[in-house]
């Protein structure tokens, strides 16, 4: 599989260092470790991939640094209210029945007409809901009173208030087209709706978050809230429907100053509180297999990823050349002397012996393509392994990390197949019958069979066409009404649009996009009223502005990825009309362009101040900031934010292009093997595995050279990804026959997702003739009937007309 001409490279290596006296010998190795560290043996990234990042993380994205100055804005108006009911005590000192009368008042005041006075108390809730951080002495006890203060709002009904004055301040016509009006939007012009989405957003994160010590009350207080915001009981709507058409009006261009970032935050938190998140969606998998009676899951996918570990990225063309330039110069320095090293020189063994493999890597337009292996990976030149420290991990027995699978759909074909070849017919659907065939053949069936793998999507398409074809007898649908159901109830009418809305932001979010003045401009929420005047204010406004960027990517990867993986398990046609709407709005070529940059850059950045993150910055004193400070950022070894995106996104890109054969021919038709490849170099085993699993399915359609040419990536396919064992991928050989006729499969699962969708969410548009026929003489009869009046002033005409002229032949009536 590594070519012949390593092993000749790797012969001269060993000759040239058994020339080499002890201590040169010595050096050389050293040389070559040296040579290889940080390319195929740099540590993998310690990355645990979770709903969420830490919570003190989630908190402090909440908020752009050029809110910084508001956090004390708040806090005034707290204690302005707090001196005028109450005495000089302090929040922290009251008894509970003092805290609940006094979160009371605060809710009161939040009835009044005065908008100025109406956001002073806002301002003293969000205050509250921050920690009242200014009597807290540690982050923790910040994070201690936020909880406190959080439930009791709740328990007093704070959170309906908030949710009507949302919807108020959204309705604000006088704001919108003051803002559209304005020719460059600030901070200052969403200040009403950003204090409602601080404090919405702050309840939604605290009161997701389980803890151990949390009281009987408490938790039911947090199931009770669950249900409450995912029933459509604010509008006659789920909370994220409200949502969803706040992030429509903003991309429409009605609404320009609406905070984006806060949206999108609040409703991805409020998803991922209502519907769950990985662990849950694991759950009610493995319940619904039971309830199907399909057999259990055969093997539990997160544990699985989480046990996988990175494999070297492959070598890319300018690492090649680096290394190769870096040696001469040390070889010719250190080793000048040494005659025998001619023939080492006479050929690089970092060279790849096929011209014709660099040929095709240029057709691909890619910079950073890889070469064969390295000829050296061998136990005495490598440097010894990284120990790891212990971990949870599953151990597997040594092999595959997967269990194999195959479809009904193969085992049908394999037949076909083997009894065309065998006998020369063919039984249609019949997979049991295996009558002339030889006994290898019995053998493979019974493999084949053995490692069937029945899915949720292929039952509910089952009973869906049974629907279809027998509307009469097939009975009531049981539709369970829970999260996601209602959800994608509220969404449905407008789903297009939203779908085209979220990657509008996403696409001007993108680090790869240009700035076009057609784009919309969601800067709004981190420009400050005055730009800044210094060189040191311009670096801190960057930094914000790219975190911003940063963090929408995040808040979008996340409610897409989490959307449609609940709405698979829920009904797969809702999976599908989400997933082709975001196909027909140009999602594939929007995220290959998203991975088309630097990635590991994207992946290490350090878009961050510590030291103004939220509650650091409410409990220490701010040290001088400087330029060094902040360029240094934070010490550590990747960005978590960035490497949750890009595996979301290579995640959501897997689900749209999954067993879909045009959507497969849209990757290759945008290149995207060599944009993929790049983001190999990212030592983290799950985003590798979305990649080689992208890789993998186009295989077949790159060509026999661009295989051969990437044997290493080929290899890491085998070694990573799940066998379907009849699976051609790595020959290519018999290619799909058919044309890539994109339009006529869209059209054919269009048609099936429209029947789905009539049928069970349209009641106006019921079939009439399968509407029950009213028979009684007398309720027909006696209908009142209104008639227009033209029709009554001629009545005696029409009578004569159509009754009393026509004759009637009553014996041929009665026949």
């Amino acid at each position: 599989m590594d070519g012949g001409g390593n092993n000749g490279g790797e012969l001269i290596v060993n000759k040239q260092r058994a020339m080499l006296p002890n201590k040169s010998r010595g050096e050389f190795v050293r040389n070559q470790r040296k040579d290889l560290e940080g390319f195929s043996e740099s540590p993998d990234l310690e990355f645990e991939y979770a709903d969420t990042d830490r919570w003190s993380a989630e908190l402090s994205e909440l908020y752009s640094y050029t809110e910084g100055p508001e956090f004390l804005l708040n806090r005034k108006c707290f204690e302005e209210e707090f001196r005028t009911h109450v005495s000089d005590k302090k929040w922290t000192e009251l008894d509970v029945s003092q805290h609940r009368a006094h979160a009371m008042r605060l809710l009161d005041g939040l009835e009044v007409i005065a908008r100025e006075k109406r956001l002073k108390v806002s301002r003293a809730i969000l205050y509250m809901v921050q920690g009242t951080f200014a009597e807290c002495s540690s982050e923790a006890e910040v994070q201690h009173w936020m909880r406190y203060n959080i439930f009791l709002l709740l328990d007093v009904g704070t959170f309906t208030a908030l949710v009507e004055l949302l919807n108020m301040e959204v309705d604000n016509s006088a704001a919108c087209s003051s803002a559209v009006r304005k020719p460059a939007i600030s901070l200052a012009d969403s200040t009403d709706l950003r204090v409602l989405l601080n404090i919405m957003y702050l309840m939604v994160a605290t009161i997701q978050q389980e803890d151990p010590a949390d009281s009987p009350e408490w938790r039911a207080t947090r199931e009770t809230f669950k249900t409450e915001l995912g029933a459509p009981l604010y509008n006659n709507e789920p909370i994220s429907v409200m949502l969803f058409g706040m992030v429509t009006k903003f991309c429409s261009g009605h609404a320009p100053h609406f905070p984006m970032k806060k949206v999108l935050l609040l409703l991805w938190k409020s998803i991922l509180f209502t519907l769950g998140g990985f662990e849950q969606l694991q759950n009610i998998k493995v319940r619904k297999r039971e309830e199907l009676r399909l057999p259990p899951l055969p093997e539990d996918s997160i544990r699985v990823i989480r046990s996988m570990r990175a494999a070297s990225p492959p070598a890319s063309a300018s690492d090649l050349i680096e290394q190769q330039q870096k040696r001469a110069r040390r070889e010719h320095k250190s080793l000048i002397k040494q005659d025998n090293l001619d023939a080492f020189n006479e050929k690089d063994p970092y060279k790849s012996d096929d011209p014709r493999e660099d040929e095709d890597d240029n057709d691909d337009n890619d910079n950073s393509m890889e070469a064969e292996p390295f000829p050296m990976e061998r136990d005495e030149v490598m440097p010894p392994p990284i120990l790891q420290p212990p971990s949870e991990r599953v151990n597997f027995p040594k092999g595959l990390p997967w269990a194999p699978k195959v479809r009904e759909k193969d085992i049908e074909h394999f037949l076909e197949s083997s009894r065309s070849k065998f006998i020369g017919y063919t039984l249609g659907n019949d997979t049991d019958t295996v009558v002339g065939l030889p006994r290898p053949i019995h053998e493979s069936i019974r493999t084949l069979k053995q490692h069937k793998y029945i899915s949720i999507a292929e039952i509910q398409i089952a009973k869906e066409d049974e629907f279809q074809k027998t509307p009469l007898s097939g009975g009531e649908e049981d539709v369970e009404m829970c999260s996601t159901e209602l959800l994608y109830q509220g969404i449905l009418p407008s789903l297009p649009q939203y779908m085209i809305a979220l990657l509008k932001i996403l696409l001007a979010a993108a680090p790869t996009s240009k700035a076009k003045t057609d784009s919309i401009n969601i800067l709004a929420d981190v420009l400050p009223e005055e730009m800044p005047t210094t060189v040191l204010q311009s670096m801190k406004l960057g930094v914000d502005v790219n975190r911003h960027k940063e963090i929408i990517v995040k808040a979008i990867s996340a409610i897409l990825l989490l959307l449609l993986k609940h709405f698979k398990l829920n009904h797969v046609y809702q999976f599908e009309y989400m997933a082709q709407h975001l196909v027909f709005a140009n999602c594939i070529p929007l995220i290959l362009k998203f991975f088309n940059q630097n990635i590991m850059s994207y992946i290490t950045a350090k878009n961050s101040i510590s030291v103004l993150d939220f509650p650091y910055c409410v409990v220490h004193e701010l040290p001088e900031l400087t330029a060094e400070s902040l360029e240094a950022g934070d010490n550590n070894q990747f960005c978590w934010r960035n490497l949750f995106s890009c595996i979301n996104l290579l995640r959501i890109l897997n689900k749209l292009t999954k067993w879909k054969h045009s959507r497969t021919m849209m990757l290759v038709v945008f290149k995207s093997a060599p944009i993929l490849k790049r983001a190999l170099k990212v030592k983290q085993a799950m985003m590798q595995l979305y990649v080689l699993k992208l890789l993998k399915v186009q295989t077949k359609y790159l060509g026999r050279q661009w295989r051969k040419s990437n044997m290493k990536t080929m290899s890491a396919i085998y070694q990573k990804v799940r066998h379907r064992l009849n699976d051609d991928w790595a020959y290519g050989n018999d290619l799909d026959a058919r044309p890539w006729d994109f339009q006529a499969e869209e059209c054919a699962l269009r048609a099936n997702i429209e029947r789905f969708n009539s049928r069970r969410y349209d009641k106006n548009q019921s079939n009439p003739d399968f509407l029950p026929v009213d028979n009684c003489l007398q309720s027909v009869l006696g209908q009142r009937v209104d008639l227009p009046e033209d029709f009554q002033m001629n009545y005696d005409l029409w009578l004569e007309r159509e009754v009393f002229s026509k004759p009637i032949s009553w014996e041929e009536l009665l026949q």
